[in-house]
């Protein structure tokens, strides 16, 4: 009787193996960031907030000794020190959804990562760990921003006492299109895959 014959060759099984433990790493840095970054938000005397702006002009000291220059902020780090509840809760609920999502989404691929290794490539199960991996991403890359502006905005109420109005509410469109499209691609893919190996079986 002739033995399987294997779909990964040594090297890629290797490489497979490295990447999973490279995403074990990478999700437990993610918790222990956002563990970070809670107790400092709900602990600290003054917060820092990373806030976008539109059309705001500030004075940059890259001039001739260091003289001031317009130029047009995008971005700044706000220190506020006595930042609205509802911005602070809205830090903690961005850095537990960034959780969620690094950990759903590497737990998906480490399945499926373990589906391969064991020559089980296409599957409805490797389907629908595939779908779900990029739905939580899409999700998570729409959420993320949208709790950070809240934050921002919080920040802009508390320092100016609601006299600078620079409510944003701002998505990557493009990001999140290419995104989507990528997770639909997979999701595909892996759905032709998946029927076209059982009909295969089928005929065998």
């Amino acid at each position: 009787m002739t033995a399987p014959e294997r779909t990964l060759s040594s090297g890629d099984r290797f490489a497979l193996m490295f990447m999973m433990i490279a995403g074990a790493g990478l999700a437990l840095g993610a918790i222990v960031s956002a563990v970070v970054r809670i107790v400092d938000v709900l602990t600290a005397d003054s917060v820092e907030v990373l806030a976008e702006f539109v059309g705001t002009p500030a004075l940059a000291p890259i001039g001739v000794d260091g003289a001031g220059v317009t130029v047009a902020l995008e971005t700044a780090v706000l220190t506020v020190a006595d930042l609205p509840v509802a911005s602070l809760w809205s830090i903690v609920i961005q850095q537990v959804l960034m959780v969620a999502t690094v950990v759903i989404v590497l737990t998906c691929l480490l399945l499926l990562s373990r589906s391969v290794l064991r020559d089980r490539v296409f599957s409805r199960t490797n389907t629908r760990l595939v779908t779900t991996a990029g739905l939580t991403a899409l999700l998570g890359a729409a959420a993320y921003p949208f709790f950070g502006n809240m934050a921002a905005n919080g920040a802009f109420a508390a320092l100016s006492d609601g006299t600078f109005d620079n409510v944003l509410m701002s998505v990557d469109v493009s990001s999140l299109l290419m995104l989507g499209f990528i997770a639909a691609l997979a999701s595909t893919v892996f759905t032709v895959g998946a029927r076209l190996q059982r009909e295969t079986e089928g005929l065998v």
